[in-house]
């Protein structure tokens, strides 16, 4: 390596701006990540660093450094603060256009909407709130209106699936309103063949666009809470992506990267989901495609996969090896508050409990921010970074009866994942709550603070465990807010054979859904961090040109292995295949005194066995025989009854189905499973 003079003070002083410059971070197992192709000045010498992972054991770069001298410096041990201590929280709810008794023509009238600006209904399956406007006045939602009155009244542009933006400061717009519609209005010249997905609203940096499902709003550069923001002004175009010479593919779950350029997104094959990055592209005039209007194409995209990237378990001859550093992104939940990381729920650490990670776009080094129990899910960063927001299922205790036991490895999880993934619901009734969390994620006894946590639990109050979270949750740009939505449970989640009653909605007009601004009274407003200069091209993924199809997933031969633990004890495992799918079926383990960290100790045996449709490869049947103890400082039995536990559900659908039992004992609490259809 060339020698680089100053380099060695170069680091020591990159780590003291790490977090401002988003080209360093600290990872969970106290590994600091310098993600750079960035020059810094040092004095009169020009310092050109390229670092690419740093630890106790291995510095790369370029330059002159000493081994010696870094572990000092940097403070790995001091790298990682003690955790946040609990702070204030004051929660209001976020008016909403008034709601109409029903959806005929005319229901919405002058005696409920005096100022003819539309009502939405007591239901809805497109209602979902975004994230605030760059002033942090504002956030934005998709409604549907109902009960227009016809044509040529003014009101009458008031109907369906549109986009709204609220004011948060008790404040109105010049039309006498709280909200004013985005979307309402707009010539059909100006937004022609948009796609019918309209989630997930996400308001631009710039300020003069809104992603909106697989659209984009804008108005020029108009900002897009101004009078001057009218329909004639605005345009909506669809995104398209040319995944094949003339036909689109389907994404879904759009995020948008912070610097307005680049986008994530994932989509279901056959072969499983699958999740990409690429760069949005104004096409006014295509010559391709079915999609032949002005829209915006996805270009240069990545298929996040590693080529010949190691798997999260891999067999080395009669062994079993777990491979933490794995990049194995299941679903794409966003980016970084920088965009230097992407987000997402990955393969699991511990088994059937599924958290979210980060990955470096430059470095591909993973780091884990959740490791509570249960189901961690939705995410948004702060824009400094600094801070993260997610909706999980933490405190209601919906996965502990599986995933209570930790510190058992992730084994079974290669037939158990997508049941244990799919529990976390009830049809469409969500059990998630806004936890927040510093950037360093979970560790030790620190698992965040529910951002709606005070209260006395009464209907329609705040903590109100009958509204339950949705996605996505969001920070206002200086970090002094938290806007979340939430839906009331209703049938058949409640009511019926449910022995849930179904609760009364206080809501206005009875409605079932509420929008939610959580004020972090205690904090002084910060400014966003640097945007990171995200590339085309990410160098751990794979380019994925029109027409390219994704590689199959790894998988493990049958056969009988032997899993180490890393401070003492092993494993057996034995693992059996589906003979008609070629996809494992069965996974068997024994445990002996297995320890990965010396301290908890994992005995016993535990059987998954997974039955896939070949027509449904989400409808799982799983029969499940454990008989698991833990010792250490927790003591933990992990049990299914005399007869097992036998469970079907579907990943898409999420209605529990089970035959026998499987509970969980932590230091003598006992978790049991939900009842079915609950």
């Amino acid at each position: 390596m060339p020698r680089c003079p100053g380099a060695q003070e170069a680091v020591d002083r990159s780590r003291a701006r790490a977090y401002a410059y988003s080209y360093s971070y600290t990872t969970p197992d106290l590994s600091i990540v310098l993600a750079s192709s960035r020059s810094i000045n040092e004095g009169n010498n020009h310092v050109e660093l390229t670092f690419h992972f740093l630890s106790l054991s291995r510095f790369t770069c370029i330059g002159h450094y000493s081994p010696s001298r870094v572990k000092r410096p940097l403070g790995l041990q001091a790298a990682v603060p003690a955790p946040p201590q609990p702070e204030p929280i004051d929660i209001i709810e976020l008016p909403l256009p008034p709601v109409a008794p029903n959806n005929h023509t005319g229901a919405c009238d002058f005696s409920l909407n005096p100022h003819q600006t539309g009502c939405i209904g007591t239901k809805s399956d497109s209602f979902q709130a975004g994230d605030f406007t760059p002033d942090g006045k504002h956030v934005v939602a998709t409604v549907e209106f109902v009960g227009a009155p016809a044509a040529p009244s003014p009101g009458s542009i008031y109907t369906g699936t549109q986009l709204i933006m609220i004011k948060v400061d008790g404040t109105s717009f010049s039309n006498g309103d709280p909200w004013k519609c985005l979307s309402c209005g707009v010539p059909p010249e100006n937004a022609r063949s948009l796609d019918p997905s309209r989630d997930y609203p996400h308001v631009a940096r710039n300020y003069q666009q809104v992603l909106w499902g697989h659209n984009i709003l804008e108005c020029g550069n108009v900002p897009l809470n101004s009078d001057l923001c009218t329909p004639n002004k605005t345009h909506i175009y669809p995104i398209y992506w040319p995944a094949g010479t003339n036909t689109s593919a389907s994404p879904r779950e759009m995020r948008m990267h912070p610097d307005d350029v680049h986008m994530g997104w994932s989509s279901f094959t056959a072969g499983g989901e699958y999740s990409y990055y690429g760069r949005v592209q104004f096409n006014p005039k295509p010559n391709s495609g079915k999609l032949r209007v002005p829209r915006y194409d996805l270009v240069d995209v990545n298929l996040l996969v590693q080529p010949n990237g190691t798997a999260p378990i891999t067999v080395h001859g009669s062994e079993l090896k777990i491979h933490d550093e794995a990049i194995t992104i299941g679903e794409l939940r966003g980016f970084s508050g920088t965009g230097d990381e992407i987000i997402y729920i990955g393969s699991t650490r511990e088994a059937n409990n599924i958290d979210l990670f980060a990955v470096h776009i430059i470095t591909g080094v993973v780091r884990r921010l959740t490791s509570h129990p249960e189901y961690a899910d939705p995410i948004a960063f702060s824009h400094d970074n600094q801070w993260f927001v997610t909706m999980d299922t933490r405190g209601s205790d919906r996965q502990m009866w599986m995933s209570g036991v930790r510190h058992i490895p992730p084994i079974i999880d290669l037939v158990a994942v997508t049941a244990a993934s799919s529990t976390r619901n009830n049809g469409a009734r969500r059990f998630f709550q806004p936890i927040l969390i510093d950037r360093y994620g979970d560790r030790g006894d620190y698992f965040g603070q529910q951002v709606n946590g005070e209260g006395d639990g009464s209907n329609g109050s705040a903590n109100d465990p009958n509204w339950n979270g949705k996605a996505d949750p969001a920070f206002s740009p200086d970090g002094t807010k938290i806007v979340y939505w939430q839906s009331i449970v209703t049938s058949p989640a409640c009511g019926g054979v449910n022995p849930l009653p179904c609760p009364v909605s206080t809501a206005q007009g009875g409605r079932t859904y509420r929008v939610m601004v959580a004020s972090l009274s205690g904090r002084k407003p910060t400014s966003p961090a640097p945007v990171f200069d995200a590339p085309d091209k990410i160098p751990w993924a794979t380019s994925f040109e029109p027409g390219a199809t994704p590689p199959s997933m790894p998988s493990i031969p049958a056969g009988n292995y032997t899993l180490y633990g890393k401070a003492s004890g092993f494993a057996k495992a034995t693992f059996s295949k589906n003979p008609l799918l070629g996809t494992l079926e069965t996974v068997s383990m024994r445990y002996t005194n297995y320890s990965d960290d010396g301290e908890h100790y994992v005995n016993g045996h535990e059987s998954v066995t997974v039955s896939i449709s070949p027509a449904d490869p989400w409808a799982n049947h799983v029969d499940w025989f454990s008989d698991i103890v833990q010792t250490g400082p927790v003591h933990a039995t992990k049990k299914t009854g005399p007869g097992g536990f036998h469970l079907s559900i579907n990943a898409l659908e999420n209605i529990f189905e089970a035959n026998g039992t499987l509970n969980t004992t932590i230091d003598g609490v006992v978790y049991h499973q939900p009842l079915n259809y609950t």
